[in-house]
């Protein structure tokens, strides 16, 4: 689980910096999306209420591999994270554009 050991508020920082994220991307003319933001609505109908809940394992990586399906590229953001990492196998599997910065994305809004 990320290297948090499912610790919420190591959990909730990480999301933080992820988030941290969803305006430069904007501002460049693409949209973020997390894996989470998605996931979560499934976690909880199948009754998950935690990181640490069976719910949480069964859905959490399956939704963010469907979500990689529709995604044009993926940033890494910097720090340790065993699901990044899971993530980032997939991405490089699937033949993904994988940007290690946010100076690497490019800004579509050129001529807008």
């Amino acid at each position: 689980m990320s290297g948090t050991n499912g610790d919420e508020s190591a959990i909730a920082k990480n999301l933080k910096a992820m988030e941290d994220y969803a305006l430069p991307i904007y501002s460049k003319g693409h949209l973020a999306v997390v894996g989470e933001w998605l996931a979560w609505p499934v976690i909880r109908q199948a009754g998950g209420d935690s990181h640490s809940s069976n719910q949480f394992t069964e859905y959490q990586y399956p939704v963010a591999h469907r979500l990689l399906e529709k995604c044009d590229a993926v940033l890494r953001i910097p720090g340790e994270s065993k699901g990044a990492d899971i993530e980032m196998a997939k991405a490089k599997e699937m033949g993904k554009t994988i940007f290690m910065s946010l100076a690497e994305i490019p800004d579509v809004n050129s001529g807008l």
